[in-house]
């Protein structure tokens, strides 16, 4: 057995879905690219499974009985930080913007192929391992100060006016990664490598919509649109 399956092996994706037929589809396909899927039907049910498995990254349905997808991720997030990719029924960008101010990192709308959520998942995954690569890199990187707003990369912690602002992982990266060089327009397709870790520019929607809820957290004059090429991080004006 090679080394890049006894990683696969070790990862555990916890997918909570309602629809029995896919969530089994889903399960069986994570299976066979050598990960462990657990499955939980209900967004409580959910919540409990992921705090006693711990998994490395959960797929998330929306619409869940008992408790729905948007406040099961808020519970789970805010007791540790875990990648989610979030199932949508429906291709609304407010839902999208929705789902990732309760805590998810990425998005996939019904009905989607198991290639792209395979894709998508890899790719989480593999920030994931370079987060932890770049937080031990970073200790001894200096705080990102600019006044009102204050970045530190080795802890992970945002504030804004002295109050701490919670940001999912992907939030965190993107801003990271933006505000490093201030305002320098980095293009999309430049945020999908860095932030994602993709390669395809149809993921360009990703990174509106996450730039969308940082403006959410953070206010709209931080991040400017520069239509047609990217964004820039432009520092608080104290």
């Amino acid at each position: 057995m090679n080394s890049s399956t006894q990683r696969g092996k070790s990862r555990v994706i916890l997918v909570v879905e309602d629809e029995p037929t896919l969530a089994t589809a889903i399960a069986q396909r994570l299976t066979a690219e050598g990960w462990t899927a657990r499955v939980a039907s209900d967004g409580a049910t959910a919540v409990q499974a992921a705090l006693q498995l711990r998994p490395d990254l959960i797929i998330m349905d929306v619409m869940l009985p008992v408790m729905d997808g948007l406040e099961a991720t808020k519970r789970i997030t805010a007791e540790r930080p875990t990648p989610v990719l979030m199932l949508t029924a429906r291709d609304d960008e407010a839902d999208k913007i929705i789902g990732l101010g309760a805590g998810a990192d990425d998005y996939m709308t019904k009905p989607f192929s198991m290639r792209e959520l395979i894709a998508r998942c890899k790719a989480l995954l593999r920030r994931v391992d370079r987060a932890r690569v770049i937080a031990k890199n970073s200790e001894n990187e200096k705080i990102l100060d600019f006044g009102s707003l204050v970045i530190d990369p080795a802890q992970r912690v945002v504030t804004l006016n002295g109050e701490t602002v919670h940001l999912t992982p992907t939030e965190f990266d993107l801003l990271v990664t933006l505000a490093r060089k201030p305002r320098s327009v980095l293009t999309r397709e430049k945020l999908l490598e860095e932030v994602w870790d993709w390669v395809d520019a149809s993921g360009t929607r990703t990174v509106d919509s996450h730039v969308k809820a940082l403006r959410h957290k953070l206010g709209s004059s931080m991040i400017r649109t520069v239509h047609g090429v990217g964004y820039a991080f432009e520092p608080p004006v104290d």
